[in-house]
């Protein structure tokens, strides 16, 4: 699995133009699912996107996590994550799982980032979305697991 995560203030998802998701403070979380993924990538996943410490304390120290300020998140699944662009123009997704495991895969993610008293806001799978957000830094990071 591979997570692009973004610090935000703020961020929505909307489908057919409809707000389906919305956060303050927190991370906009990209989730990426390829073929080979296991429950135990989504959990691992979970963990270290909850623990990430991309927040700042007191001394502007990058030292808290999303949990330790209270924020929240909005996951959005993204096969796009798994493009493959080295051979023409046109990205190949072949390695991108299909629907199926990775809606499971997906849901599984949110629902440990959930038992870990997490507020989460999602997308909708599958459906063409619009992410609006307010990066906050900018931070921006690419999370995998599997390595």
């Amino acid at each position: 699995m591979k997570l692009v995560i973004q610090r935000c203030k703020q961020a929505s998802v909307s489908v057919d133009g409809s707000v389906v998701g919305r956060i303050d403070e927190g991370l906009v979380i990209l989730v990426g699912v390829t073929q080979s993924d296991t429950e135990k990538d989504a959990l691992y996943l979970a963990d270290k996107a909850a623990g990430l410490r991309i927040f700042e304390d007191e001394a502007g120290k990058m030292n808290r996590s999303v949990e330790d300020i209270g924020g929240k998140v909005l996951s959005v699944s993204q096969f796009t994550l798994y493009g493959d662009t080295r051979k023409g123009r046109r990205p190949s997704f072949t390695a991108a799982a299909r629907p199926e495991p990775a809606l499971a895969l997906y849901e599984a993610f949110n629902k440990a980032l959930r038992a870990r008293g997490l507020t989460v806001e999602t997308g909708v799978f599958g459906a063409m979305m619009d992410v609006s957000l307010v990066n906050w830094g900018p931070v921006t990071l690419i999370v995998e697991s599997g390595e």
